[in-house]
């Protein structure tokens, strides 16, 4: 029988995802004999058999990869047969000038878990059981190609029994880097008042501690988290005190998803997501008391399974004593800091906030926060892209040449990109700190390591005080920095996303609260015509007066008392921001907006949906941005079919005037909260599709673009594109990345390739 020999050239996610032993055991099954190897430029397999095994081989490895892999390219060539019988694993090969694909971090798979709970299983209670199926990989991986002695894993020799998994091909933990078990580590430890305890005597203390409500550090996979039971208002209100955080939601974490449906509403599409491996926090509906204070004012709570052993064993195993089955679980941070993730400086940072501190011996290499998502309308939408996902590359729908993109100040990420894909870095913040500017240098970095792309071009937004903007200069040396406008590059990240080619053009509707206009006002309600190349605006909100900068951000009642001067409207003592405003700042506040001093003309949506907030008796001060509009929405989810108030379009220049005047009668009328916020989301849909129109008559165009922080809002969205698909619109919406500046980054590479 005609035997042949084929090399198969495999990139993409193939490394620490359990590719070899498939290749493995696939081969065993047909016959074939050969070997299989990592090295930096993915996974190279020799098969050597009958023509018709090869082609079934190749076709599985192609069509039938393990889950946690992704197969980007197959290459195959023929080589000389050699004869043999019987499949090996070869040692890794590290070749020069590859790139191989670094896999997420991934939750403990149901396998592990059951080795978890029970008894007889050698890593019972194990805090760091793993397998190829799942585990940390993006948080330890120092260098590729993908072996143990590339992860922080290296510190911790494999003992006997680890060793003999590790090179057995029949069994789940063949070649998974960081399996462990009790005898070989790592191990916990927790530190407190009453010193260092290590083991399960550290993770009792920690349950009785959350159980009798303290508050408790957690180092989990890529950085720490500050736990305490969400049930409980005294530990609820003491994290928010000494977090600093007085309003901003909480997420909470469970074991499984029958708990998850005692606190939320969850739909088939949510269960799916908050089952999936990359278990994001995802955005419910509230279903069950909590304690108000995890996310006060709102209907929503974010929700996530617990996805490492350590978090199964926190919450409880069958037979531990009782204690609460939701914790809170948020970022073990200061606001406006970035996330910690190294021992010493954990224990330096959030001592003050923590009674205790659970760590462990295993170094995280790069700090990864939780990412967050939500559905609308039956599609999951990412709303912060991090662990699970990031650096999981995006597909390009045209060729970019080596670049780095810095993002935005606001949810920053980074991004580089080299022919057909894109990796974007995991979330790393606002850009108000010092630390949160060196992480983005250490973030950029290690990007640049793993992925193996050399930027040959840097990218930024056109913003002029941009801390981002500001050290890419400092980092360029000789390369070219090129600026994109940030709307330009919101409308492109959602066009890229959808593989739109760059003959194509669109209608986008970028919504924030912020962005450079070119003509240097903040922009954030803005129409604008064109595809990746170029665009042009179309439509706007009015100019109304910014006074202030961010403080008004912080204070909506300023942005309400803005609008209502632009639209000629009296400070009546009867409305809530006028009411909400310090006399003597009342009085500063019309001097600026009478002079214009101090102020910046802006055509913000997201500032719009603040003022309407405060004017409707929403929140007047906030500590996070758009905290107003977020708890106008939930109100107005209320009457889903309000009709809309009404305002004025001309020229593509859309006044909001009447439509204040509108909200100011419904109140005076006794109107609810939910009827004023349904009413204005209703116009603002309204709006949108009027526009789009309008943009169609001019331009020809069938496709809109909806993207920017205000697309956010579930109930605005789901209106703007039911009623633009009932118009015949093709209407493209984030699935891959955030609608927010967290999805800027790749719009920004987008645009400077086409330049």
């Amino acid at each position: 029988m005609t035997r042949i020999r084929q090399r198969l050239h495999v990139n993409g996610v193939v490394q620490g995802v359990g590719f070899r032993p498939f290749v493995y055991a696939t081969a065993s099954e047909l016959a074939l004999s050969g070997e299989v190897s990592n090295d930096s430029d993915g996974v190279i397999i020799e098969v050597e058999g009958t023509p018709a095994a090869i082609e079934e081989f190749t076709r599985r490895v192609w069509q039938r990869p393990p889950p946690l892999a992704v197969v980007e390219e197959l290459s195959t060539e023929p080589v000389e047969p050699r004869g043999g019988t019987g499949f090996r694993i070869a040692s890794t090969s590290h070749q020069a000038g590859g790139r191989t694909l670094a896999s997420p971090d991934v939750a403990i798979c149901a396998d592990c878990l059951r080795e978890l709970h029970d008894p007889a299983d050698r890593r019972y209670r194990h805090p760091f059981i793993t397998c190829t199926n799942c585990g940390p990989r993006f948080t330890i991986i120092r260098e590729l190609p993908y072996d143990r002695s590339s992860t922080t894993m290296s510190g911790f020799p494999m003992c006997v029994a680890c060793a003999a998994e590790y090179r057995d091909p029949a069994d789940r933990r063949f070649h998974a880097q960081p399996i462990a078990c009790p005898d070989c580590g790592p191990t916990l430890a927790l530190l407190d008042g009453a010193g260092h305890l290590h083991g399960e005597d550290a993770l009792a203390r920690a349950r009785e501690l959350l159980a009798t409500g303290r508050i408790v550090a957690v180092k989990g996979i890529g950085g720490f988290h500050l736990a305490c039971d969400a049930t409980s208002s005294a530990a609820v209100a003491a994290l928010r005190d000494r977090k600093h955080r007085p309003s901003k939601p909480f997420a909470v974490m469970v074991r499984d998803l029958p708990t998850a449906r005692r606190i939320a509403r969850i739909n088939d599409t949510e269960a799916r997501v908050l089952t999936s491996p990359q278990r994001p926090i995802l955005l419910l509906a509230k279903n069950a008391p909590l304690d108000p204070g995890v996310a006060p004012g709102i209907p929503d709570v974010g929700v996530m399974i617990a996805y490492t052993p350590i978090h199964h064993l926190l919450l409880g195993l069958p037979g531990d004593p009782p204690g609460p089955d939701v914790l809170v679980m948020t970022s073990g941070n200061l606001g406006g800091e970035p996330i910690a993730y190294r021992d010493d400086d954990a224990i330096e940072r959030l001592d003050s906030i923590a009674d205790a501190i659970l760590l462990h011996d295993r170094p995280i290499l790069v700090p990864c926060d939780d990412s967050v998502a939500r559905v609308v309308d039956g599609t999951e939408m990412p709303l912060r892209r991090s662990r699970g996902y990031a650096p999981l590359p995006l597909a390009l729908p045209i060729r970019v040449p080596p670049t780095l993109a810095v993002g935005a100040d606001v949810k920053n990420t980074c991004a580089v990109a080299d022919g057909r894909y894109a990796w974007l870095s995991q979330h790393i913040g606002d850009m108000d700190d010092l630390a949160t500017l060196h992480a983005l240098t250490t973030t950029e970095q290690h990007l640049q390591h793993l992925t193996g792309v050399e930027p040959e071009q840097i990218v930024i937004d056109a913003h002029p005080a941009y801390r981002s903007a500001a050290w890419a200069r400092r980092h360029a040396g000789e390369r070219p920095v090129h600026l994109v406008q940030h709307h330009h590059a919101h409308i492109a990240a959602v066009m890229a996303e959808h593989g739109l080619d760059d003959t194509e053009s669109v209608i986008g509707l970028a919504y924030d609260g912020t962005g450079y206009g070119t003509d240097g006002a903040v922009w954030g309600g803005e129409v604008l015509i064109g595809g990746y190349k170029d665009m042009q605006r179309f439509g706007h909100l009015k100019e109304v007066p910014l006074p202030g900068g961010d403080v008004t951000v912080r204070r909506p009642y300023r942005m309400a008392l803005a609008h209502l001067h632009a639209a000629g409207i009296d400070w009546d003592e009867d409305l809530p921001p006028v009411a909400a405003c310090p006399v003597a700042e009342r009085q500063v506040l019309r001097h600026q907006l009478d002079t214009g001093l101090g102020c910046a003309p802006t055509t913000s949506m997201g500032r719009l949906f603040d003022a309407v907030a405060s004017l409707a008796g929403a929140r007047q001060v906030v500590d996070h941005e758009a905290a107003a509009a977020i708890e106008l929405e939930g109100h107005a989810r209320q009457h889903p079919s309000a009709s809309c108030y009404p305002y004025v379009l001309a020229d593509g220049i859309a006044d909001p005037a009447p439509l204040l005047a509108a909200v100011i009668e419904d109140l005076r009328a006794g109107a609810s909260l939910a009827v004023i916020g349904a009413r204005f989301h209703a116009a603002i849909a309204r709006l949108s599709i009027q526009w789009a129109c309008d943009a169609r008559a001019s331009s020809g165009l069938g496709t809109v673009a909806l993207t920017g922080g205000v697309f956010q809002n579930p109930l605005l969205l789901a209106l703007a594109r039911h009623g633009l698909e009932g118009e015949g619109y093709r209407v493209l919406t984030h699935r891959r990345v955030p609608p927010n500046d967290g999805g800027i980054a790749l719009g920004q590479l987008i645009v400077a390739a086409m330049r």
